[in-house]
């Protein structure tokens, strides 16, 4: 008697660039929090193509066709808006993780590409703040330099590192609003930066005009 066998394929799941979806290929994700934090997890889908975007919309969400066929059409009408990827992003963040990562993903992306505040800075994990911040430039920074009564501002942005070319450039630019610290304007460019002011006891964010950043790290 022969023997039977069934099997069930389906065709890889592929990228716009052609290239497959899996854990091979660099610049994927993982389901664990741990290898792949909320934020980037969220950031990953809000980032992929609008073909991309389409396809995966109808695969990895339990949305209805005829939600789906709703927003397709919404996104082709005004791509820019991305309304595809933010609902995407949202579903499967909330799938994976929770509400509760999707809207803090939400609120951290705003951080970085919008206004935010002080307080939303520092209600980041240390994970989620590398994340936010991994393509700023860095520099280190000891911490003895802000132990007691710290230093000046305009010393360690721009002598300790190169935040600034120059000392004379930082004081124009604190002197005209153009400075902040941890999200808050710096009151001047001589004001003391202390162990205070550090983020998870380790880190600063220093922010020259709206978007231009760069990430102190004390050691």
């Amino acid at each position: 008697m022969e023997n039977e066998a069934f099997a069930l394929t389906c065709p890889l799941i592929t990228k716009a660039d052609g290239k497959k979806f899996g854990k091979t290929e660099k610049g994927n994700i993982w389901l664990d929090r741990n290898r792949t934090s909320p934020y980037a997890f969220y950031q990953f889908w809000l980032n992929v193509a609008d073909e991309d975007a389409e396809r995966y919309i109808k695969i990895f969400t339990s949305l209805d066709k005829a939600t789906i066929d709703a927003l397709i059409e919404e996104h082709r009408q005004d791509p820019g808006l991305r309304v595809l990827q933010k609902k995407l992003a949202e579903e499967l963040t909330i799938m994976v993780h929770s509400r509760e990562d999707y809207e803090a993903a939400v609120e951290a992306s705003g951080i970085l590409f919008g206004k935010s505040t002080k307080e939303s800075l520092v209600k980041l994990d240390e994970q989620t703040l590398l994340d936010v911040f991994s393509g700023v430039p860095q520099f280190e920074v000891s911490k003895e330099l802000l132990a007691g009564e710290g230093t000046k501002a305009v010393d360690l942005f721009a002598e300790h590192t190169q935040c600034f070319p120059s000392k004379g450039e930082m004081r124009k630019l604190t002197q005209g609003g153009g400075v902040s610290l941890n999200k808050e304007k710096l009151a001047s460019f001589d004001q003391m930066v202390t162990e205070a002011d550090l983020l998870d006891g380790k880190y600063l964010l220093v922010q020259q005009g709206k978007k231009k950043y760069f990430l102190l790290i004390a050691k």
